[in-house]
């Protein structure tokens, strides 16, 4: 089974190309930086890998319509990978992760925030969906909901 997860922040803007042909194709590559888990010995910051991605058709297309540098989003697809040779006639081997489905991964306010740490405050939907110490009900971890209320739900 090949299948790949990422979480991760583009380091640029997706480069996008069409293919030659009648059937011309979207393809964008672009880079994700993925934080590792565990920090190398003696380092005071976090390191990440740098994972290219490549996307086909559809999802190139929304690569380059909404995807930017330092946008967050989570990858989902397969490890590719190949050689060429070079103009200096060196081989060269090229590890990508093709792109099956990308998803945003945080709000375009968190997005734009994206230079300050996050670790120490909930997101603004985390926070607006937690309830508050009066709404909750002792121990159970669910918030009382009052009587009467089921005319106010938009499903039933």
């Amino acid at each position: 089974m090949n299948k790949v997860i990422l979480m991760g922040r583009l380091t640029r803007d997706p480069e996008v190309r069409y293919s030659a042909g009648d059937n011309s194709m979207a393809i964008a590559r672009y880079t994700l930086a993925v934080d590792r888990r565990f920090r190398r010995d003696g380092a005071d910051q976090q390191s990440a890998d740098f994972i290219g991605c490549v996307a086909f058709g559809r999802s190139a297309e929304f690569a380059e319509k909404y995807l930017r540098q330092g946008t967050k989003i989570v990858v989902t697809g397969r490890i590719q990978t190949g050689s060429y040779t070079n103009r200096d006639g060196q081989k060269v081997y090229t590890t990508d992760v093709v792109v099956e489905d990308q998803e945003f991964a945080e709000s375009k306010a968190a997005s734009a925030d994206s230079g300050m740490p996050r670790y120490s405050q909930p997101s603004p939907m985390a926070a607006a969906s937690m309830p508050s110490p009066s709404q909750a009900s002792a121990g159970d971890g669910f918030m009382n909901i009052p009587d009467g209320i089921d005319e106010e739900l938009p499903f039933n």
